[in-house]
């Protein structure tokens, strides 16, 4: 009865997130069926306890990060310095690679620091341009977009300031330039496989005669300015400079703190100490993305005033909820994780699976399919096993980075399931269907959830990381 009110939980929980339900609203509901089933009496005490605690503790830390990640990403796109780039990009690569210049500049973007979301948004109307300038379906640029926004720049690349990359590092005190070396390796697998397979269903689409298609009304996408596009070099400065800084604050910030920061040495008695061990790559990110923000200010105040309100009101409103869903997935996981029944599978996966990479790999990545969300169900694995893995890991003598770099990766495998937000979002913005396109990113999903056991191989036969 306790594994199969966990499991009751947990298909409630994809089967209404796969329907478009919210999260925020559902995620409680989903781990207090769980628990009644335990006892009436415990739904007070576990949604105060247990579930708001948890949801709360994941927002103390990370809700910076959204919150300065989705203006840095509006700013960007009010500045006109997405549009400069992808103009740039393409126009040196040309429409004959369409794809290519495509996955070049989400790359570009997410890699910078620009949200996913906002990438798809950015980067649509040049992809269409250049998918019918070179007569290539229509229907594959979802695909396309997938693999430049959603696989190697989000979890992959050493540095990326993306969520899935940051969660990680306050569970296993890495930072986000953990394993540099099988980040490449993964993401090199990730890029040049997804490649060649869109070249392929390119020539397939070419040799059957199937030219771009009839163009059906997207989603309403910004409006850009008729304006003289900036300079690309001052549009690449933002993203340069996140990257850059972050490496630098990386390696600076645990030389000006201590792992623990006494309030009463500093002057200011009554608040406790500060395990500030955790904080050091959240700090760099943070400080990484906030220097982006003032340099686009800095060199974009004309464009972007007449909508600074208006655009960051937005931001702050994407923000919120993405942090809320996530908060409330990590809540759900907390919640589950503390009844018999998790303790009953989790053994058993550590019986099945004795190896903590391979599990963490597993555990995540289904997790992740579940609930539509590779930070959600990264958070919920971390939350309920993290210190298990990180104990199986020291006992066989496998650093965390290489921890760190195999759960961020798995994260991003099977998150991209039907019901996940940013796969609905981007077949809106091009106004295809899951019948059409999702064909595609399916693909890319199961490219990404391979590179998480090439990492692993890679890993066992050179212990390089």
């Amino acid at each position: 009865m306790d594994v199969l009110s966990t499991v009751l939980a947990l298909c409630f929980l994809m089967a209404v997130a796969y329907r478009g339900y919210s999260v925020i609203l559902f995620a409680p509901v989903a781990a207090l069926l769980a628990v009644v089933l335990q006892g009436p009496g415990l739904l007070p005490p576990m949604f105060s306890g247990v579930f708001m605690e948890k949801l709360v503790g994941f927002l103390k830390p990370y809700f910076p990060v959204f919150l300065l990640g989705a203006i840095f990403g509006k700013l960007i796109e009010l500045s006109g310095f997405a549009r400069a780039i992808t103009e740039r990009v393409t126009h040196i690569l040309g429409a004959r690679n369409a794809i290519t210049a495509v996955v070049t500049v989400c790359a570009l973007l997410t890699y910078g620091g620009v949200s996913l979301f906002v990438a798809a948004f950015a980067v649509y109307p040049f992809a269409a341009e250049l998918f019918r300038a070179a007569r290539i379906p229509k229907r594959l640029i979802p695909g396309t977009i997938a693999l430049g926004s959603f696989t190697f720049t989000m979890d992959a690349l050493p540095g990326s300031p993306q969520i899935q990359n940051i969660i990680p590092t306050t569970f296993f005190h890495t930072t986000t330039w953990a394993a540099p070396k099988l980040g490449v390796v993964g993401a090199l697998f990730v890029l040049g496989i997804g490649l060649l397979y869109l070249d392929r269903r390119r020539r397939q689409a070419a040799q059957a005669g199937e030219e771009y298609g009839e163009e059906a009304s997207p989603i309403p996408v910004p409006v850009q300015p008729t304006e003289t596009l900036p300079s690309p070099l001052i549009a690449f400065l933002p993203l340069l400079l996140v990257g850059v800084l972050n490496l630098v604050l990386t390696r600076a910030i645990p030389g000006l703190y201590p792992k623990s920061f006494d309030f009463a040495q500093a002057g200011v008695p009554g608040i406790p100490p500060l395990d500030t061990s955790k904080l050091f790559a959240l700090w760099a990110v943070e400080g990484a993305l906030l220097a982006g923000i003032l340099c686009i200010v800095l060199f974009a105040l004309r464009r972007i005033r007449p909508q600074f309100a208006s655009g960051t009101s937005l931001a702050i409103g994407g923000a919120l909820l993405a942090s809320f869903n996530t908060a409330s997935e990590y809540g759900f996981g907390g919640v589950i994780a503390a009844l018999p029944g998790f303790r009953v599978l989790s053994d058993a996966l550590s019986h099945a699976i004795a190896n903590p990479l391979l599990s963490a790999a597993v555990t995540t990545t289904v997790l992740a399919g579940i609930t539509g969300s590779a930070s959600g169900g990264m958070s919920i694995v971390l939350a309920a096993m993290g210190g298990k893995y990180l104990e199986q890991a020291a006992a066989q003598g496998i650093p965390p980075e290489v921890l760190h770099r195999v759960t961020a990766m798995a994260s991003g495998g099977m998150d991209t399931l039907p019901h996940n937000g940013a796969v609905i979002t981007l077949l809106a913005v091009t106004a295809l269907t899951h019948r059409q396109s999702y064909r595609d990113i399916f693909a890319m999903t199961l490219i990404k959830t391979a590179a998480v056991f090439v990492v692993i191989a890679f890993y066992y036969l050179t212990r390089i990381y």
